[in-house]
């Protein structure tokens, strides 16, 4: 996992960062892997070049969880997990946003419904939301998530009492607040993800660095 932290940053911020990042490593791949890529383009999917090329040119899709919702409500597609305002969006739910939706763009999709993500993330103005975004890609679905982190104690816990979650335990986190602190916002990049998405292999299993072989682990 890729996880940059900013200080001084919102929301606003955080999904610019991911973008660049992200639009960055694609150029980079596509020039300086020529040959590597048109062996993907030949053996492993047909177009992977095209694709690739759509997230290093087209802008990046935004929009919010409810927009989003209301898109998949409206498609004329069935889906295995129904879709409902407050649910976790499902890969297939996020594969149809970007591929078809929106015809192979990058999607960011922002301002979920707290009661689905970390405590930590930043409640927004409505109550009901929190400054959180993903990054949707083609193939993929989701391949960033991030958010303004929630930067004010009395929020901070407030949320973790709502959540039952033991204060005392995350006494260093609240410290980090409670003796000053800034606006601040970061993301996680799965790294496997990234190289799926990058090569056109199906199963991740494929694309995972290390060998993992069960019960070997000592420590």
């Amino acid at each position: 996992m890729i996880e940059p932290e900013l200080a001084f940053a919102n929301l606003n911020d955080d999904m610019a960062c991911a973008t660049a990042y992200l639009q960055y490593v694609v150029r980079f791949i596509l020039d300086n892997c020529k040959e590597d890529m048109e062996f993907f383009n030949t053996w492993i999917e047909k177009g992977i070049i095209t694709r690739l090329s759509n997230v290093a040119e087209k802008d990046f899709v935004q929009l919010t969880y409810t927009d989003a919702v209301e898109l998949l409500l409206k498609a004329k597609k069935n889906f295995e997990f129904p879709v409902t305002w407050g649910c976790d969006l499902q890969s297939e739910h996020e594969r149809y946003i970007t591929e078809e939706a929106f015809s192979g763009s990058p999607v960011i999709i922002t301002d979920y419904p707290k009661d689905i993500k970390s405590f930590y993330m930043r409640e927004n103005a409505d109550g009901k939301t929190v400054a959180a975004m993903d990054v949707l890609v083609p193939r993929v679905g989701e391949l960033i998530g991030g958010s303004q982190r929630e930067e004010r104690l009395e929020l901070l816990e407030n949320r973790m009492e709502q959540l039952g979650l033991k204060k005392e335990s995350y006494w260093w986190y609240l410290d980090l607040r409670r003796y000053g602190s800034v606006p601040h916002a970061g993301f996680g990049l799965g790294f496997e993800r990234l190289v799926q998405f990058a090569t056109g292999m199906e199963n991740i299993r494929d694309v995972i660095p290390f060998p993992r072989t069960p019960g070997s682990a000592e420590f």
